[in-house]
């Protein structure tokens, strides 16, 4: 077997000029002409199919059909009423397999109405207004709501919350709120740091109070938070990473994908984030496409992207798939790791060793990145009598846990897809319930 190359990472393998150019947005907002053309294609379909599909049921005929008639604080008022969140759905959510998949122009022209950039559009419209413009806050009801997570879930519970009135402490163990917004998410998805303008824009409504680098460690703190707060809302995300359980993980240069992402999230200078040569990213979802084009993005010369089934079981979508090939990341499928391989001195890593149906397949790799899956750290919940389902909260469809005045949502809620939208919508239909049962 042929000895692995030396191990070569390094930061600045772009100057800052190309860094800026390859991590721009992704999908630019639309010009008002190219919106209004767009917004021309809508048939403004009666019991729409692409409202149904819609996690949080905008009303996308009537968002639309505001947009062309140049009403876009009517459009954006229409779409963040059913999603606080518009934004970052708009830019982040799976589109092109939920209201755009089922759009009736498919059917006539093999062509959607581009409904997450007319989306985008219309909020991106209203975003240098105050939030007052658009909605106002009710009569303060001296009832207090503590939300465990300030990701997307619990960002969209606290602001409907505080739009009824009620006072919101928002706890997160990181530095700063936002949660997958803030960290998950590809660099040029949310370009422009959107995530923190699109949160400094919700807090406008009152009455939600950042209590940051607060972790939630034991069932006694979610006790101590009921005796303190009217309601508890667990919105914990999933903050475990699945381990390959092979020997050499522990190797210099393997880490978690999620880890790189948020690295790169939050570095002030692109120039200075070190990136392997040769990158090897083991992962069939969005945050391994994620991973292996910013990986490409920041000047890795070679990077490859492993799932052991085919791609049609891969949770990344086609079109993410193909964004990652038109960056020039090479896809391979039906092959799981079985070795990682040392570098001569035994401290990082210089290879992977994988085994398909095609036979053995070893690749030289400077930088490996995990992303094969993400679970719910369930033992804060130990002793708090929430159950569990599946490794995730067991909760009925508002969010109640069975432990009276604790509800949760998000990701860590059994039964969801893991999606931005989704977990927005846990988080209305969890304040909803809340409201009514401490109205």
């Amino acid at each position: 077997m042929a000895a692995m190359p030396e191990p070569d990472v390094q930061p600045g393998r772009r100057s800052a000029a190309a860094l800026a150019d390859a991590f721009a947005d992704a999908a630019p907002r639309l010009t008002r002409t190219q919106a209004l053309v767009e917004a021309e294609r809508c048939l403004y379909c009666f019991d729409a199919p692409c409202m149904v599909a819609c996690p949080t049921g905008i009303d996308v005929p009537s968002f639309i059909r505001r947009i062309a008639e140049d009403n876009l604080r009517g459009a954006a008022r229409a779409i963040l009423q059913a999603n606080p969140l518009g934004g970052t759905c708009a830019r982040a959510c799976p589109t092109e397999e939920l209201c755009e998949e089922v759009c009736v122009r498919v059917a006539q022209l093999g062509q959607p109405v581009a409904i997450g950039r007319l989306q985008r559009y219309a909020v991106d419209a209203v975003m240098d207004r105050p939030v007052t413009a658009l909605f106002t806050r009710a009569a303060p009801t001296g009832r207090r709501v503590a939300i465990v997570g300030a990701g997307p879930a619990g960002l969209a519970c606290a602001f409907e919350l505080a739009r009824r009135g009620h006072e919101v402490v928002l706890h997160d163990a990181r530095p700063a709120a936002g949660g997958l917004n803030q960290y998950g998410l590809a660099h040029y998805k949310m370009a422009g740091g959107f995530a923190q303008a699109e949160l400094d824009w919700l807090l406008q409504i009152g009455g939600i109070t950042l209590q940051l680098a607060w972790r939630l460690e034991n069932a006694a703190q979610i006790d101590g938070l009921l005796e303190a707060f009217d309601a508890v809302y667990l919105a914990l995300g999933l903050g475990q990473t699945g381990a390959l359980g092979l020997p050499g993980e522990d190797l210099g240069g393997v880490r978690d994908a999620v880890d790189f992402i948020a690295e790169l999230r939050q570095a002030p200078d692109l120039t200075a984030l070190p990136v392997g040569r040769r990158v090897v990213v083991i992962g069939g979802g969005m945050t391994a496409v994620d991973a292996a084009v910013q990986s490409k993005l920041l000047g890795a010369e070679e990077v490859h992207m492993v799932y052991r089934r085919g791609p049609e079981q891969m949770s990344a979508s086609h079109e993410e798939r193909d964004w990652a090939q038109t960056n020039g990341v090479r896809l391979h499928f039906r092959y799981r790791p079985v070795a990682l391989l040392p570098d001569g001195c035994g401290r990082h890593v210089a290879g992977v060793r994988f085994e398909g149906e095609g036979g053995e397949l070893q690749l030289a790799a400077d930088t490996v990145l995990k992303a094969i899956g993400q679970k719910l750290d369930a033992s804060p919940l130990q002793g708090s009598g929430v159950a569990l389902h599946g490794g995730r909260v067991l909760v009925d469809d508002d969010g109640r846990t069975g432990v009276p005045r604790l509800y949760a949502g998000g990701d860590c809620r059994a039964g969801g897809r893991d999606l931005t939208v989704e977990a927005v919508e846990d988080g209305k239909r969890a304040a909803a319930a809340i409201h009514a049962e401490l109205a």
